[in-house]
């Protein structure tokens, strides 16, 4: 592509994030660069300064610089996707048929690339996802690289659309299992503290980090945005720890995160959110229980409901908790089998 073009998003293309757009348009860009172009202003939408997760609809007009070749250590995935690491996504399958597939994403496995993220990442993969179909799968949502669980993929961009609008319009039910540090009170209640993104970039993780924010100031701060957490006490180890379910009503930032560190719960192994011991209730001994138990994040995204875009069969998936969290569960005695699928059910 030889200089600067303008884009218009057509209706066939319909609502969807920047960055997803233009990879279906230029299967050559990659997350970083998209990101980068974005930073530095070379894309732009009607004119204005975007993010990569900006989102774009029928009618805009995007500004596309010349793209850089992609860096030789980027190679395009189906040419740098090792056997182990094909064999690997296709083990992680949870449910698929002929327009959606469902992963139980490993911890550790970012759902993209970008800053940080190094070229392993699932969209990275999806060509090993394919199984005999002539488009690779697209994401409809993410993961944070060390939550585990279930991730949607939709094999076509019309399926990626409607299951999107199924995101924002709330229809979609995700649960999260978490064990956090002392054992909220009261058992079961929501949080509704707002998110604003840390300034700065620096080695403590700021620019990266969710700063909480009373909801009676969420107004007044820049930045803000109001999020809503409903969670539930399903079992507990004393005044030590807690087995609980979460549900995002909205889907911001480390919203699991950085809700359960506000009210004084951080998630086991949250090395970010967990802060010290003295900030914690509980036994005031932080986020890490230490003796075997693992130091990785103990955050597993456990189920997920949502309506058919073609059947228009309500739809529920559940995985499996991914090894160390299976091996904290049986240290604290704490039993799947034990607990309701959905403890909001009631509530609902």
């Amino acid at each position: 592509m030889s200089g600067v073009k303008t884009l218009t998003v057509s209706a066939e293309d319909g609502e969807s994030r920047l960055d997803r757009w233009l990879k279906r348009r230029f299967a050559e860009i990659t997350q970083g660069q998209v990101e980068k172009l974005c930073r530095t202003g070379q894309i732009r939408v009607d004119g204005g300064r975007v993010k990569a997760s900006t989102r774009v609809a029928p009618g805009m007009q995007v500004r596309v610089p010349p793209l850089p070749k992609s860096d030789a250590q980027a190679p395009k995935p189906e040419a740098g996707i090792s056997a182990a690491d094909a064999k690997m996504i296709q083990a992680a399958v949870l449910w698929k048929d002929e327009h959606i597939i469902a992963l139980n994403k490993p911890p550790g496995l970012p759902s993209q690339g970008g800053s940080g993220q190094g070229n392993r990442h699932v969209d990275g993969l999806t060509e090993a996802l394919m199984f005999g179909y002539k488009d690779r799968p697209k994401l409809v949502h993410r993961l944070d690289r060390d939550t585990s669980g279930v991730l949607l993929l939709a094999r076509t961009s019309r399926i990626a659309r409607a299951l999107s609008e199924a995101f924002r319009g709330r229809t979609t039910r995700k649960i999260y299992w978490a064990a956090v540090a002392g054992v909220p009170a009261p058992k079961m209640g929501t949080i509704r503290f707002g998110l604003v993104k840390a300034p700065g970039h620096g080695g403590g993780g700021e620019g990266e980090k969710m700063i909480a924010v009373h909801p009676s100031k969420i107004e007044a701060t820049e930045g803000a945005k109001r999020a809503t957490t409903d969670y539930a006490v399903l079992d507990a180890l004393g005044s030590r720890a807690a087995w609980v379910a979460l549900v995002p009503i909205t889907g911001r930032t480390h919203q699991l995160r950085a809700h359960m560190a506000e009210i004084g719960h951080p998630i086991i192994g949250d090395g970010k959110y967990g802060g010290s011991g003295q900030e914690n209730l509980g036994d005031g001994w932080g986020a890490q229980l230490g003796g075997e138990i693992s130091r990785k994040l103990h955050l597993h995204a456990r189920s997920i409901s949502f309506d058919h875009p073609i059947t228009a069969k309500r739809i529920t998936l559940t995985a499996p908790l991914p090894d160390h969290m299976k091996r904290t569960w049986k240290t604290l005695g704490w039993s799947e089998a034990d607990v309701p699928a959905d403890p909001f059910a009631e509530e609902t």
